[in-house]
Order: C-alpha cells, then sequence, then structure tokens
C-alpha cells in the first residue's frame, strides 16, 4: 500500500509515537507485508524468529520491537508493540468509510455495464466495460474490476482478511488496507468470498473462471484461464500459476505456489508447492499415479492377510 505523498521516518514515528533509527528526512513511500515489500515500504515484525527476515528483506523501513543494529540504507522504527503499531498506520491512511447508498458516488462503472437489483458498489471502486454484476453482489471499497466480467448473486469482494494475533484478551485483528482486483473476462459464481489484501492485491487473471462457493483468502493471486470448482477453500498469500484446475473441496494451505498446469483432483489437501504440468490427490495431495497406486495396494491387503493366516 503506497502513502498517497512521501512522509518521512519523523512524520511516522511521530504519527505512531515511536522512537526511530534514522535520519529524519529518510522517506517513506508506504506500508507492505513481507512477501511483498520495495524499498521505500515499511514492514513490521514482533517475534525473534522473523527479525533477520524482516530486516534483510526489501523494506528499508523496520518496524521492530527491539533494538538492534540498523541495517545500511535502511531505517528503523522501534515500538513495544508492532503489530498494534502497523493497525494505527493503516487505519490512518485507509480508515473505513461509511455509506448510506447502494451504489457510491465515487464508484465509476463503464459503458455496457449491468448491475442487477440490490448490489451494493463501495467507495472508490472501478468495474470495467460490458460487465454484469447480478443482484446482491457486495463489491468493498476500492475493488478494481475489469472489462467483460460476470459476478453471480451473493459474492462479497474485499471483505477483511483472515489474520489474527492472540493476545491474552482474545484475537486481535490485522487491519485490512488492500484491494481485490479481478482482470478481464474473469467470471465469478454465486456465494464465492474473495478478501481482500492486508496491503497488497488480491487478484483473480485474465480468463480465469471461478465456480460457485469458493473461498480465496488475502493476497492470493489467481493467474490467467485457471479453473476453480465448488467448495474449494485457498488460503492468504497462494500463489495459483497460471492455466491451474483446481476440482470440487479442493483445501489449499497459505503461503505455497501452485505452479502452471497443474491440476488438483476433488477432496484433496494441498500443503505443499507443487510441479508444473503435475496431477495431485489426496490429503495430504501427492502425486495422483502414486497415489491411485497406494489405494489399490491398500484394497488387497484383506486378502493378503487371509493367505497369511492360512499359512
Amino acid at each position: 500500500m503506497k502513502f498517497p505523498s512521501p512522509y518521512t521516518l519523523k512524520d511516522i514515528a511521530e504519527l505512531i509515537d515511536v522512537d526511530y533509527v534514522g535520519a529524519d528526512d529518510f522517506p517513506v513511500l508506504g506500508m507492505n507485508e513481507i512477501h511483498v515489500v520495495e524499498p521505500g515500504d515499511i514492514v513490521f515484525v514482533d517475534h525473534p524468529k522473523y527479525y533477520d527476515k524482516a530486516l534483510q528483506s526489501d523494506a528499508t523501513i523496520v518496524l521492530i520491537n527491539k533494538q538492534v543494529a540498523c541495517p545500511e540504507g535502511k531505517a528503523l522504527l522501534i515500538s513495544d508493540d508492532p503489530f498494534r503499531d502497523f493497525n494505527k498506520l493503516t487505519q490512518h491512511f485507509k480508515p473505513f468509510k461509511a455509506s448510506n447508498v447502494a451504489i457510491s458516488p465515487s464508484a465509476k462503472i463503464g459503458e455496457g455495464t449491468i448491475l442487477q437489483p440490490n448490489c451494493f458498489i463501495g467507495n472508490n471502486v472501478s468495474i470495467g466495460k460490458h460487465c454484469v454484476i447480478h443482484s446482491n453482489v457486495s463489491i468493498y471499497d476500492d475493488t478494481v474490476i475489469g472489462d467483460h466480467v460476470t459476478i453471480h448473486s451473493g459474492t462479497v469482494l474485499g471483505a477483511s482478511a483472515f489474520y489474527y494475533k492472540n493476545r491474552p484478551e482474545g484475537f486481535d485483528q490485522l487491519r485490512s488496507g488492500g484491494r481485490v482486483v479481478i482482470e478481464d473476462h474473469v467470471d465469478i459464481g454465486a456465494l464465492c468470498t474473495i478478501d481482500r489484501g492486508v496491503t497488497g492485491d488480491t487478484t483473480i487473471g485474465e480468463g480465469s473462471k471461478l465456480d460457485n462457493q469458493i473461498q480465496i483468502g488475502h493476497d492470493t493471486i489467481v493467474g490467467k484461464k485457471c479453473l476453480i470448482a465448488s467448495q474449494t477453500g485457498i488460503a492468504g498469500c497462494v500463489v495459483v500459476e497460471d492455466e491451474v484446475t483446481l476440482w470440487g473441496q479442493v483445501g489449499v494451505k497459505s503461503g505455497i505456489t501452485i505452479a502452471k498446469g497443474t491440476v488438483i483432483y476433488a477432496q484433496s489437501g494441498l500443503g505443499e508447492t507443487t510441479t508444473p504440468n503435475s496431477t495431485y490427490f489426496g490429503s495430504p495431495a501427492t502425486d495422483a499415479r502414486e497415489k491411485f497406486k497406494e489405494m489399490a495396494y491398500i484394497r488387497q491387503l484383506p486378502e493378503l492377510i487371509k493367505q497369511l493366516k492360512k499359512k
């Protein structure tokens, strides 16, 4: 998430009331999660396991809960609770804006696009040309939709990320300031839910087709010409490369990559990155041919046990 204009390290430190290491005028351009950071971004880290990863990332400002040596060319924001202060920044730069109309006056609707009754179109939404948005679709703030997109009834685009910190008093949610981006020629079925990114984009690539009742988590990127069947659930921060097929009731773990051309058979649970143009099945999902061989061997076990008993 980029800020509307450049800020200085001192500006940001004063905004969240923390100490800092670095020049007062050190430039701060935005804030992002570690998997999408760029120079000029703030990244937060609050666990020793990830200190080195954050300090060595592309982010040039690290919001951290420990006094550490500042890497050359970077700056530090020293906080007793980086999670809380990252939320403060999101709330400041991307505050929730209530709406009292079905279609926000700030929304942009392209030529030839049809909005069926009872749609909700939030603030700063952009919808391209020749789209069809069916009844009872909710499109939250800042969502971007390309041309020739069809979205069926009951779908929700842009709900908050499922991202929580477990505190003694209960779960604390990381605020979402990112977007959902739907590219051209995408079809989305009924009752699908696609969560916005925490700071970046959750993206559905050009020409991809989603069946009914699919959940796609925050910051996940679905490539071009993918097919995703009903009741599939994809966790956050997954990369689904082009021309992937996920059949019904597939579950996908966060933070992995589904390589180009991968096919996942129905009711599989995928927990590892795949290899291109391969087919997977089972839970945990493995190479489909090997899994079917394994199942065939298992079916032979009762007969083998009978034969052993006879001996």
